[in-house]
């Protein structure tokens, strides 16, 4: 089984465009899987888009009454796949994006790298078509800010918000019960996300991918000073998270890329 999982904030343009176009993907590409759709607490008219795509789609929603925020999100959608599986190193979960900035035709890349034998495959984003100089600029350099900070040999895209994680890896993250795991926000909470499950996989691998700042219809929620002191701040919280050297005896980690962009 594969499980997608959205978090959602006020995306009600784009969501049901968007799981309709993952259903194309997988009508193409034959696999079981599932759709797992968080709504934040959004207060535009996203509930009811999602509730008419429930009757035709193998979808689950779960709702925010409020807003908690990026990490809070991805971390219940992760854990919702971990609860349902019942073959935890066979099934994987894919996290993307509701905005159209991860696109679906990707995602068959990503499952034949787990399916290959992978544990963890990262989908690093070329940033195409976003019109803010700054907000291309913070893009571009977050992961800079990282380095050092975050232990994940031969990723460059560490803030990627796009990946593929097989869910024995997530669920022995997640195994000390369900106290928060995350403790950054934003975009560094994709970084965390990729080191604590990294610390549990043998095999990380990654492929290139084109991320779209132009296919959302609504404004940009990243404000790139604020973005850029977030991700500056988390270095010191994720540094703790670094393994040591004992533990990376112990549980050797192999990184490949793929050479070429899948078509989009």
């Amino acid at each position: 089984m594969i499980y997608v999982c959205i978090p959602s904030y006020n995306e009600a343009p784009t969501i049901g465009l968007l799981l309709w176009k993952i259903r194309q993907v997988f009508a193409g590409f034959p696999r079981e899987y599932q759709l797992l759709v968080l709504d934040d607490g959004s207060d535009d008219p996203t509930a009811e888009v999602l509730e008419r795509y429930t009757r035709v789609l193998p979808l689950t929603v779960v709702r925010h009454p409020e807003r908690k925020g990026y990490a809070a999100s991805i971390e219940e959608l992760l854990r919702q796949a971990v609860n349902r599986t019942d073959r935890p190193k066979r099934d994987s979960a894919i996290l993307m994006h509701a905005d159209f900035a991860h696109g679906p035709q990707f995602i068959p890349d990503l499952v034949r790298r787990i399916e290959s034998g992978a544990d963890i495959v990262i989908a690093e984003g070329k940033l195409e078509g976003e019109p803010s100089r700054s907000r291309r600029l913070v893009r571009r350099f977050a992961p800079v800010l990282l380095k050092g900070a975050v232990s994940l040999p031969g990723v460059s895209d560490v803030v990627s918000g796009f990946a593929i994680f097989r869910l024995i890896t997530l669920r022995n993250a997640f195994r000390n019960g369900p106290a928060p795991v995350l403790s950054t926000q934003g975009w560094a909470a994709n970084a965390e996300l990729y080191e604590r499950a990294a610390q549990h996989a043998r095999r990380l691998e990654t492929i290139p991918a084109v991320e779209r700042g132009d296919l959302r219809q609504r404004g940009s929620r990243i404000t790139s000073w604020d973005t850029a002191v977030t991700v500056w701040r988390a270095r010191r919280p994720l540094r703790h998270l670094m393994p040591s050297a004992a533990h990376r005896d112990r549980v050797p980690r192999e990184t490949t890329r793929q050479a070429e962009v899948a078509p989009s």
